[in-house]
């Protein structure tokens, strides 16, 4: 299993980061989590042909998760591939049929189904050999992270959350934590996670997580990188990563 990232952003513009996006090859078949703005063009850097990826697992709603998506089904119609799976929380079916509504001409052209799940969900994506388990993330809209297993490896993607048991829990025993870092310690926030309010909920979890890679980062976080690691390091089985675009992890 090879999980390449796409972006590690936000929805405020950085230099070397797009908005989120990470790209799991299973069986050199590719599967998207979250496409958000840049995430197009990033799939190109990576050497995949965009037309093979016809499945997508969405997070959350916001726009800075979601705001590629129509621009990778466009791209992948006017390249002959017309049919998409995208699976994502309670109001996905809406907010797609909405937004494909205003673009008539690419409406009647495409194939493109909606599954929504819920926390405590498990299934198996059609035209993949795994297993994909849901649970509730702590944000401000629904929001699922998502832990995907198959014979190569597991690992869990978090979503935005702040840190909680729900999404902790679905990484125990896991291979690898994708969890969300979006500022520094210190920092007050709500929705989302520091290095500090991480390291106080994975006190419970110490040693049952193999590895923690960290994303989605605000520019707040920018020069804050050593401390991360030194306040995250001994609570995970395996190394404290931060996440660049086009970092690639194999499982």
């Amino acid at each position: 299993m090879e999980i390449t990232f796409l972006g590690t952003g936000v929805a405020i513009p950085q230099k070397g980061r797009v908005q989120s996006g990470v790209l799991v090859e299973l069986e050199e078949k590719p599967l998207l989590i979250d496409c958000g703005s840049g995430v197009l063009n990033r799939i190109l850097e990576t050497g995949v042909p965009h037309t093979k990826i016809d499945t997508v697992l969405l997070s959350h709603l916001h726009l800075d998760h979601v705001a590629d998506l129509l621009c990778l089904i466009k791209a992948n119609w006017l390249q002959g591939k017309t049919d998409m799976r995208i699976y994502g929380p309670e109001g996905t079916d809406d907010w797609f049929t909405g937004l494909l509504g205003l673009y008539e001409y690419i409406e009647e052209e495409v194939d493109v189904k909606v599954l929504e799940y819920a926390s405590g969900d498990e299934f198996v994506p059609e035209g993949f050999d795994c297993e994909i388990s849901c649970a509730a993330a702590a944000h401000s809209v629904p929001t699922l992270a998502y832990r995907v297993t198959s014979g190569e490896g597991d690992f869990v993607y978090s979503g935005d959350t702040e840190p909680c048991r729900d999404v902790l829990d679905l990484a125990a025993g896991a291979d690898l934590l994708i969890h969300e870092c979006s500022f520094p310690t210190g920092m007050k926030v709500t929705n989302h996670t520091t290095p500090a309010t991480l390291a106080e909920m994975l006190e419970e979890y110490r040693d049952e997580i193999g590895s923690l890679c960290l994303t989605h980062f605000y520019p707040e976080m920018r020069g804050h990188e050593k401390e991360t690691v030194y306040r995250l390091k001994g609570y995970s089985d395996g190394e404290v990563i931060l996440a660049e675009d086009l970092m690639g992890l194999e499982l």
